[in-house]
């Protein structure tokens, strides 16, 4: 039996790591096992190399629109191969950077597959660590060789943060091939001529509006009436107009009922609303209809912990039903964001430590879309402030009453506020256009602070700036906008 940890954690993604690191600070020692990479999905095929791909998609959209700007640019081109190249180059980078952390942190980092042997009352919790599992898809840089591996662990608090994986429905299971997940797309051996994605939240629109921008002709098939379902509809309806008028083709209310591979792509069956059917044909299917938690060989139901759905039962403080296990992160359940995770397992450390903690508020957990043009978002929907029985009032701001935003050339976009009409309180912002998902911060940090109608209207915003438009949407739900 190894030497016992005070905090062990299971799992090196963006939770993880973060919750080892304040472990560390708040003088625990403190273990993490990983059985792939560090970083997990998050930073080694989730968030971090989208982005790259998606700056690369843009400065290609602009490079083919210099004109606008009074440039002259010859007919751009792109090597795929390079621009995958460098997207798992960043990922690389930043992997080996979460690897420094550990070390500085004195953060033993165990490498292998860990279950939960025994979960004694009042004990010790038992971890077996098996072997390196080969990851689905080959990091950039070979799995670092820890000292330590197999074999068992003590610790007096384990905290699962396992992560999630695409979502799989049946009949229409990822090949690697002609049906890809994630995984697949972010580093394609060449560019499909076109493109058919599952599922229009945040990782089907991002992967959209890259093959869009990148040539391929996409089709976006969504289950559900409205686009981004999770965001306004308001906001929704005007990325739809966008992407539409980008040559985005969408299809809402729409069921993919068949697919079928062929030789040269795969055909897929749709059922809409109204019930008609229709055929569509593409070289290549994303499958993007959500992810679900990792919660199997973990032992967790031998430990009885309580699991409903896929998702790990905790109280507001990362806690599970069993003394001395803890979750965080997408197997604690949604929304499956890696800040998410991140300041979830702050928390679940700092109570663990006994410090005073507030629990989170996930009314006030950002979400950000990263398409073209972007979306952001945080708090209530009107729809949903509505349903809550609030009397609202509503302010909204759009981009061509901005002059930076007419400078940049990006005249589209929508910045909208959502107040209780009766106490002032901001319930929730919405934008859509460019750069929002840098300035939804500030919409963030008001809710935090419960900062009123009064006290927004009389900040003073830098000129010229986009985050004017906050300013102004904030003015116009209560009848005082100035630009507009």
């Amino acid at each position: 039996m190894a030497d016992a940890y005070d905090i062990l954690i299971i799992g090196g993604g963006p939770g993880g790591y973060v919750a080892a690191i304040r472990a560390a600070q708040l003088g625990f020692k403190t273990a993490v096992v990983e059985r792939e990479h560090l970083g997990g999905i998050c930073l080694n095929w989730g968030c971090i190399p989208t982005k790259a791909l998606l700056r690369s998609a843009e400065i290609f959209h602009y490079a083919e629109n210099a004109s606008n700007y009074g440039l002259k640019i010859q007919k751009p081109d792109f090597d795929m191969e390079a621009v995958v190249k460098r997207s798992r180059g960043v990922s690389g980078q930043l992997a080996g950077g979460v690897g420094y952390l550990m070390k500085k942190n004195k953060i033993d980092v165990i490498w292998g597959e860990a279950k939960i042997a025994k979960a004694p009352k009042g004990g010790p919790v038992e971890v077996t660590v098996g072997k390196m599992q080969k990851p689905v898809v080959e990091p950039q840089n070979p799995i670092p060789k820890g000292v330590l591996g197999e074999g068992r662990y003590k610790a007096k608090h384990v905290i699962v943060a396992t992560g999630a994986r695409p979502r799989v429905l049946p009949g229409i299971e990822p090949d690697g091939d002609r049906i890809w997940t994630y995984f697949e797309a972010m580093k394609p051996k060449a560019m499909p001529k076109s493109l058919i994605v599952m599922g229009s939240g945040a990782i089907g629109i991002e992967f959209a509006s890259f093959y869009k921008t990148m040539g391929a002709d996409v089709t976006v098939v969504e289950l559900l009436p409205q686009i981004m379902p999770v965001e306004d509809a308001e906001i929704a309806g005007v990325a739809r107009k966008q992407f539409e008028k980008q040559g985005l083709k969408i299809l809402t209310g729409a069921k993919v009922t068949k697919v079928e591979k062929g030789a040269n792509g795969v055909s897929v069956t749709v059922e809409t609303k109204d019930g008609k059917s229709q055929t569509l044909k593409a070289e290549r299917l994303i499958s993007a209809v959500g992810v679900m938690g990792n919660t199997e060989g973990l032992g967790l139901e031998e430990a009885g912990v309580q699991i409903e759905r896929g998702i790990v039962k905790i109280d507001p403080y990362g806690k599970t039903n069993v003394e001395g296990i803890y979750a965080i992160g997408d197997v604690a359940g949604p929304p499956m964001l890696a800040h998410k995770a991140e300041h979830e397992g702050t928390i679940c450390v700092e109570k663990i430590k006994g410090l005073d903690v507030h629990p989170m508020k996930k009314t006030e957990i950002p979400g950000c879309t990263y398409c073209q043009p972007q979306v952001a978002s945080v708090g209530l929907t009107e729809a949903k402030a509505k349903e809550a029985g609030r009397k609202v009032k509503v302010g909204r701001f759009t981009f061509r009453g901005n002059g930076k935003a007419i400078a940049l050339g990006e005249p589209e976009g929508l910045v909208k506020t959502v107040f209780d009409a009766e106490t002032g309180e901001l319930l929730g912002a919405h934008m859509v256009g460019a750069e929002v998902t840098e300035l939804i911060q500030g919409f963030v940090i008001a809710m935090g602070l419960e900062t009123t109608e009064e006290e927004l209207m009389h900040t003073v915003f830098p000129h010229p700036t986009l985050s004017e438009m906050m300013h102004e949407s904030v003015l116009d739900a209560f009848g005082r906008v100035i630009h507009m």
